[in-house]
C-alpha cells in the first residue's frame, strides 16, 4: 500500500475563487499488531516500514528485550487496514501477555488505553553521560531536515524523525502522521540496522511529550531535539533519567530544558 493517494477537491483562492483540482494526501490506515496470533494493539500510521515501526513499538513500550526475541514479521493486507504479525519467543510471549491490552491508538496520542496511573506513567533509565553536543551541530540538523521528508513536502500531514550524528549529519529520516509512530520507526531501523542509537542524538519535527522522552531514553538515545514546545512531564522525566531535551528548535535559535552540561554550558540538569 502506498503512502501517498491523491484527490479531487475544490480550491479557493483570491484571483480564481473556486476551482476544481487535484492534490496529494498522505495515507492514515489502521495498523493491527498481533503477537503469536493474538491482538495486542491497533495504530493509526502511514503504511510503510512497518517492520521497523513493530519491532521499535515493541522494544519502547517494553513488549520486547532486544531484537532477538523478534523471531518473524508479517505485513497482511486486511478488509479496511494493515496486520502486522509478530512471532516472538515464548518467554516475550508470556511478557506481552502479562501487559496485553487491547486498545485503538489514534496518530496523537500515546497512552490510549492505559488502565492506571502507574500503568501510564512509567520511568525511564538512567542514561549514559557519553555524548558531547555543540550548537552548530544542532544548528546544522534543523537546516537539513525539511530536505529529508518527502511526504511532508508532497502531501503535509505528516511528521518525521531522525537520526543524527553528533557532529550534525542527518543519517536516518522516517516519516509517518503520527509523530510516535515515525519515532518508534526510525529506533526500529537503527536496531535492524545495528546502528547505535546512543552514538548520536535524536531530531522530531513535533512537539517533546512525555511519551517521546520515554522513547528516546529506553532507546538508549542521551539527547532529544524538538521543533516544538516540551511539555512539563517531559522536562521531569528527561531531568530525571539525564537526558538532554531541547525545544523550539528552529534555524538560528534552540533552547535547552535539560541536561546542558553535554554541551559544556549552564547547570540546568
Amino acid at each position: 500500500m502506498k503512502a501517498l493517494a491523491s484527490t479531487r477537491l475544490l480550491r479557493w483562492t483570491a484571483d480564481a475563487a473556486y476551482h476544481e483540482d487535484e492534490d496529494l494526501i498522505a495515507r492514515e490506515v489502521p495498523v493491527a499488531l498481533t503477537v503469536n496470533r493474538r491482538s495486542h494493539v491497533v495504530m493509526m500510521a502511514s503504511p510503510m516500514d512497518l517492520e521497523a515501526f513493530a519491532l521499535g513499538f515493541c522494544l519502547t513500550e517494553g513488549l520486547l528485550k532486544d531484537r532477538e526475541e523478534l523471531l518473524g514479521v508479517r505485513v497482511i493486507p486486511r478488509e479496511g487496514g494493515l496486520e502486522v504479525a509478530l512471532t516472538v519467543t515464548e518467554t516475550a510471549a508470556e511478557r506481552v501477555a502479562g501487559l496485553r491490552r487491547n486498545l485503538t491508538g489514534r496518530t496523537g496520542c500515546g497512552l490510549c488505553g492505559a488502565e492506571s496511573l502507574d500503568q501510564a506513567i512509567r520511568r525511564p533509565p538512567e542514561l549514559a553521560q557519553t555524548l558531547a553536543l555543540q550548537a552548530e551541530a544542532l544548528q546544522s540538523a534543523l537546516q537539513g531536515l525539511s530536505s529529508r521528508q518527502p511526504l511532508q513536502a508532497a502531501a503535509g500531514a505528516v511528521h518525521a524523525a531522525a537520526w543524527c550524528t553528533p557532529d550534525g549529519r542527518i543519517h536516518r529520516v522516517k516519516e509517518d502522521v503520527g509523530r510516535h509512530n515515525a519515532l518508534d520507526k526510525l529506533i526500529g531501523q537503527l536496531v535492524l540496522d545495528g546502528q547505535p542509537a546512543a552514538e548520536g542524538f535524536l531530531l522530531v519535527s513535533s512537539r517533546a511529550s512525555y511519551e517521546m522522552v520515554l522513547k528516546a531514553a529506553f532507546s538508549g538515545v542521551e539527547a532529544l531535539v524538538a521543533v516544538s514546545a516540551p511539555t512539563s512531564l517531559a522536562i521531569e522525566l528527561a531531568r530525571d533519567c539525564g537526558l538532554t531535551l531541547v525545544g523550539f528548535g528552529r534555524p538560528g535559535r534552540h533552547n535547552v530544558y535539560a541536561g546542558a552540561k553535554r554541551f559544556g554550558v549552564g547547570a540546568t540538569s
